[in-house]
């Protein structure tokens, strides 16, 4: 297993095929599911689903999510993490024909967005 100091989004181990396909068919049908029942979850935040990483042995799902309009990001992903049954529960209504085991699920808040923010603040600082 290869680790990496640097945050998620920079340390992109190459997934199998099967992997990414997991991975793009989870991300589709999660999607859809905050769609449809996403208030019940997260009430009126604005979230966003930027990257699913999918284990090797299929078993694990780390949905990473991006928060807008939320006043604690942290107490939204435990919130979420909370009804992390139901999801899955849904997850596999809709994707029982395609995956023999529905993969376990664990969110996480994607902090890119914000990093990049901080990078541009700190390059902005020393231009002046």
């Amino acid at each position: 297993v290869q680790t990496c100091a640097l945050p998620i989004y920079f340390c992109r181990v190459m997934d199998s095929t099967r992997q990414n396909k997991y991975a793009r068919l989870i991300q589709k049908e999660i999607s859809e599911v905050f769609l449809k029942s996403g208030k019940d979850y997260y009430g009126n935040a604005f979230v966003t689903i930027t990257t699913v990483k999918v284990s090797p042995d299929l078993a694990l799902v780390k949905v990473y999510l991006s928060l807008f309009k939320v006043a604690d990001p942290d107490n939204l992903i435990k919130q979420i993490n909370s009804h992390v049954k139901e999801i899955r529960r849904h997850l596999g209504e809709r994707i029982k024909n395609q995956i023999r085991h529905i993969p376990e699920l664990v969110f996480y808040l994607d902090d890119s967005a914000e990093y990049a923010e901080n990078i541009e603040k700190i390059f902005k600082d020393l231009n002046k």
